[in-house]
């Protein structure tokens, strides 16, 4: 597949350059390279049922009939969705024996119903909990850029499917930054949409409150076409120019303690902007320095994630990764007053924002404070947790004001996230392409 984009794939598909069997046998041989060698990116390969979808997708192209841009292509499913026919397991040993699912969840059908060849379910961190990626039970991905780092989670291996050519863009899922942290690590565009806008039936949640579900791709106009498929709806994304577009930038809490090297890229991006026109504006938010002491319980992640594990925990929690197990209990702790108080300080927050950024069409924070650390690094419970905390806490300040937002690639593992609050999906996306433009 040779990492090329949507628009690209669907146009050697038309012109018959090509055909879906083609790619996917490819995508399928790309697979058995990354896990002879060792690779972890997913948890199981549907190599008969791709192969058919990849089949039909051909046959429907010769009769006349493609049913979107994605049709033909290989798409990966993270762990966390149900595939009809297939065990769903989070990422998780606790799952292993449960029933198969007896339907898609919504947004896999969208997929299938656009024609996408889902070609099998990606590794993850153990029911989504953790930006870093690792996994006890199935292997924790690397980033591409260097084998002794990690890819960042938890849709770690639904980048890492990407950015090695077995598949063309994943479906993921975005509580704390779980699409745009691995998408930064392993220079991919990711997209996390406003958390209503794609259904999360049928998927395994972490927080109800905070989840949503998106695209990791080679582009934004990937993410654009994917995301017309997941949301069932066409946003206006036609093209702007970056002159006069107003950036927002704060120093206060995103851009404490980065490494040198993404200072360094946050910094030359937003010269380049303005070099192409762009106005750059500085702004305060010092309400944002709250944040660890709004969520010093466990936030709304720990609270409703404990919600749905209290039963398994009881009677399987040997079974769960114990840095898992260990944050979901802190939900136990959490009283009804202090949910509701969660919620109402998310309100503040959210309400706050929405006056600081009202002029601003896109409001620009590095992705993550620093660049994919090394495995070793975090193997000691005191280390992973302090670094989990500091690869969560930009990207989840748009979880927490229910935003939208894209990383887009700024240095080797380094990501630039361009963010807006609710709804503004489409302006987002459309920024974001002139950015992508800028930086290409």
């Amino acid at each position: 597949m040779s990492a090329q984009t949507i628009a690209e794939l669907a146009a050697s598909l038309a012109s018959g350059r090509t055909t879906s069997v083609a790619l996917t046998e490819a995508a399928l041989a790309n697979i058995a390279r990354h896990e002879q060698a060792g690779g972890s990116a997913f948890m199981s390969v549907d190599v008969k049922g791709a192969l058919a979808q990849a089949r039909a997708a051909d046959l429907a192209r010769s009769a006349g009939y493609v049913a979107s841009p994605l049709a033909g292509l290989p798409i990966s499913i993270k762990d966390l969705f149900d595939v009809r026919g297939q065990v769903t397991r989070a990422g998780s040993k606790v799952l292993d024996g449960s029933v198969p699912a007896p339907a898609d969840a919504p947004a896999v059908a969208r997929l299938r119903a656009a024609g996408a060849v889902l070609i099998g379910r990606t590794n993850m961190s153990e029911f989504a909990f953790s930006g870093l990626g690792l996994n006890p039970h199935f292997g924790t991905p690397r980033t591409p850029f260097d084998a002794s780092r990690i890819a960042g989670g938890s849709t770690s291996g639904g980048a890492v499917s990407v950015a090695e050519d077995m598949s063309v863009a994943a479906l993921g899922t975005d509580t704390g930054g779980s699409i745009r942290i691995p998408s930064a690590f392993c220079g991919l565009t990711g997209f996390k949409p406003t958390a209503r806008r794609v259904p999360l039936d049928g998927a395994v949640p972490l927080s109800t409150s905070l989840d949503s579900a998106g695209p990791l791709a080679r582009s934004v106009g990937c993410c654009v076409a994917m995301d017309a498929v997941l949301s069932g709806e066409v946003l206006d994304t036609s093209p702007t120019k970056l002159r006069e577009l107003r950036f927002y930038v704060t120093r206060d809490f995103v851009c404490d303690s980065l490494d040198p090297e993404v200072e360094q890229a946050f910094d030359a991006a937003l010269a380049k902007l303005s070099a192409h026109g762009a106005r750059i504006i500085p702004f305060d938010f010092p309400e944002l320095r709250r944040l660890p002491e709004i969520n010093s319980g466990g936030g709304l992640t720990a609270a409703e994630s404990w919600a749905w594990h209290r039963s398994l925990l009881a009677s399987h929690g040997d079974q769960y990764d114990q840095r898992v197990a260990q944050r979901i209990r802190r939900g136990q702790k959490q009283s009804a007053a202090d949910y509701i108080d969660l919620l109402a300080a998310r309100r503040a927050m959210q309400f706050r924002a929405a006056v600081l950024l009202r002029d601003a069409d896109a409001w620009l924070m590095p992705t993550v404070a620093v660049v994919p650390p090394r495995l070793d690094a975090v193997e000691r419970d005191e280390d992973f947790f302090a670094v989990n905390g500091l690869v969560l806490r930009n990207p989840s300040v748009i979880n927490f004001l229910d935003g939208c937002a894209v990383s887009l690639p700024a240095g080797e593992g380094i990501g630039l996230g361009v963010n807006a609050l609710h709804g503004r999906d489409a302006r987002v996306l459309q920024v974001a392409a002139a950015i992508e433009r800028a930086f290409d």
